[in-house]
């Protein structure tokens, strides 16, 4: 690769860090594959091993890479401990870790709606598989999930594929799919439950919930996933870092 095709005010760690995220697109690596070496990937790009380690630094730093003390340095994986429970933000307010259960309600390929084709950078009506699952947590249902994917990106998808997955969502997505969720957008709001939810949720209905409402992207920063969380979060907070 020719790191001249990048635009030359970018500084060099960061176009090897573009080049390195085109091998990603392209399939070069997958998920919980081993990366070349420094040494490697220099003489690659014809750039020093420091350009390169920073270029390394800032992937890890935003979880798509991952290093390993002594073993070199891998592509994270949603199928790895670690990287499991990411993007779950519900947790228990007593601390205890719990990673919930999954009831998958339904898959349907419909006509994209007009909020979420925009999101996902589709033209409205494009088609889309709509899942729908609900998440307990110790067999009290906590989370009802309606995800939207676009059906050009998962071909064949079915419910019976997601059903005999042992794994998590994101995980059988890279396993099945090769598309990898490497970052999310949240909005959080408080909403009332409906019929439909307070039926599944187990709660009176107009139970203040909290909606959030996620749009999840792949390498290059391509949308690939909206999602709109309904939580009752009774003894439960949503979680989150910043530094």
């Amino acid at each position: 690769m020719n790191i001249h095709s990048s635009p030359s005010f970018r500084p060099l760690y960061d176009q090897i860090k573009i080049l390195i995220t085109q091998s990603l697109i392209a399939g070069e690596w997958r998920p919980g594959d081993a990366i070349p070496s420094e040494i490697d990937l220099a003489a690659r790009f014809k750039v020093s091993q420091g350009t390169v380690r920073k270029a390394i630094d800032e992937l890890a730093a935003e979880n798509i890479l991952i290093r390993r003390q002594g073993k070199g340095t891998f592509v994270a994986s949603h199928s790895q401990e670690r990287a499991s429970t990411r993007f779950l933000r519900i947790a228990r307010d007593d601390g205890v870790a719990e990673y919930p259960t999954s009831r998958l309600l339904s898959v349907t390929r419909e006509r994209a709606p007009e909020a979420s084709a925009s999101l996902l950078d589709l033209r409205t009506g494009a088609s889309i598989f709509c899942i729908k699952r609900l998440l307990s947590f110790e067999g009290v249902p906590r989370i009802l999930d309606e995800i939207h994917v676009p059906a050009a990106s998962f071909k064949g998808l079915d419910d019976a594929m997601i059903r005999n997955y042992p794994g998590s969502l994101y995980s059988f997505f890279e396993s099945h799919f090769g598309i990898a969720m490497i970052r999310a957008e949240e909005h959080i709001k408080a909403v009332k439950a409906g019929p439909i939810e307070a039926e599944l949720l187990h709660v009176p209905q107009d139970q203040p919930l909290l909606r959030v409402d996620r749009v999840a992207f792949t390498y290059g920063d391509r949308p690939v996933e909206w999602r709109r969380g309904l939580c009752h979060t009774e003894r439960f907070s949503y979680v989150t870092e910043m530094s």
